[in-house]
């Protein structure tokens, strides 16, 4: 089994692991697209987070016995059959035994974890109109010839792709809850750092897993303290009406924009150990929380991240 690339280690992409960091607190937030540049990380770092989570628990075989199992990362790929992806029934012992012969799909695999499309905006329609219902429902029905089968299918979705190769359907980006565009660093000390690193953990992932250890257990313990800080974390009428006024600065479609930026900036208090939501954290997660939520505006040729920016400066000040 292949040793992830410790989180702890990763150089830059600071929004990208702000974004992750956040879903991981609070997955209802609704995942995580990332857009941008081959080869800046994108893979690395969702499956370095997931090795980073605390391990789950499962139960298995008849006696329904626990075990403790590594938080999944799943892969669907953009061919992917929807038995494939939805599970299939077996029909002949259906009808034959009464038998509700149920294999899972990559949906089942991906409960409580983590389940990764790799150039989402490629993905076939009928596909998407399947992840829709399941994103909003966090369950997954399987029917066929009368007979149906339900399950839980709840997991952080997190898609990457290139802008350059097509958009998204509005549906689906919709239903990101964070959108963090990725850039190649140009900076010359960054990107020697990266390489470094990079080639270091090939030549002994071991040892380069046991040097990041101690960060690593130590964003593991955050991450769990902010989990159960999270219910406790108090989002004040004022702070309400500032991620609205943001909102309505910015035209966003809907009320899923609030939703998103509140949710986003509790479950980073969290993460830093704060008792309330403030003005910080709503500005820290605003680009990503809203980016994706903008009307094109021909009167504007700033694109989506400017101009979150420059509301925020106007609403919070600099």
């Amino acid at each position: 089994m292949a040793v992830p690339f410790p989180f702890s280690a990763i150089v830059g992409q600071d929004e990208i692991k702000l974004a992750l960091l956040v879903a991981a607190v609070d997955p209802t937030i609704g995942g995580v697209l990332i857009f941008g540049d081959r080869g800046t990380g994108k893979s690395t770092a969702v499956r370095a987070l997931a090795a980073l989570l605390p391990k789950m628990q499962v139960e298995v075989g008849a006696g329904r016995k626990a075990k403790t199992v590594p938080v999944p990362v799943i892969d669907l790929p953009l061919g992917a059959t929807e038995d494939r992806v939805v599970g299939a029934l077996d029909l002949e012992r259906a009808l034959t035994q009464g038998v509700k012969a149920f294999e899972p799909g990559l949906l089942a695999r991906a409960h409580r974890g983590f389940l990764y499309i790799d150039e989402v905006n490629l993905l076939e329609d009928h596909l998407v109109d399947l992840l829709l219902d399941v994103a909003a429902s966090g369950e997954n029905v399987v029917e066929r010839e009368g007979i149906s089968v339900r399950h839980p299918a709840s997991f952080v979705l997190v898609g990457t792709g290139n802008p350059e190769e097509g958009e998204l359907r509005p549906q689906l980006l919709d239903r990101f809850g964070l959108s963090v565009e990725v850039k190649t660093p140009d900076d010359l000390k960054t990107r020697i750092e990266v390489v470094r690193r990079r080639d270091d953990f090939e030549r002994d992932p071991e040892a380069f897993v046991a040097a990041w250890k101690k960060e690593d257990q130590k964003l593991r313990r955050r991450i769990v303290a902010a989990r159960e800080r999270l219910a406790r974390v108090k989002v004040t009428d004022d702070a309400l009406e500032r991620a609205a006024k943001l909102c309505v600065g910015l035209g966003t479609d809907g009320l899923r924009g609030e939703l998103t930026l509140v949710r986003a900036a509790r479950a980073y208090a969290a993460l830093q150990g704060d008792g309330s939501v403030g003005d910080a954290h709503l500005r820290h997660v605003a680009a990503p929380a809203l980016r994706h939520r903008l009307r094109r505006n021909p009167l504007d040729e700033a694109g989506s991240t400017v101009r979150v920016e420059r509301a925020v400066m106007e609403l919070f000040g600099a």
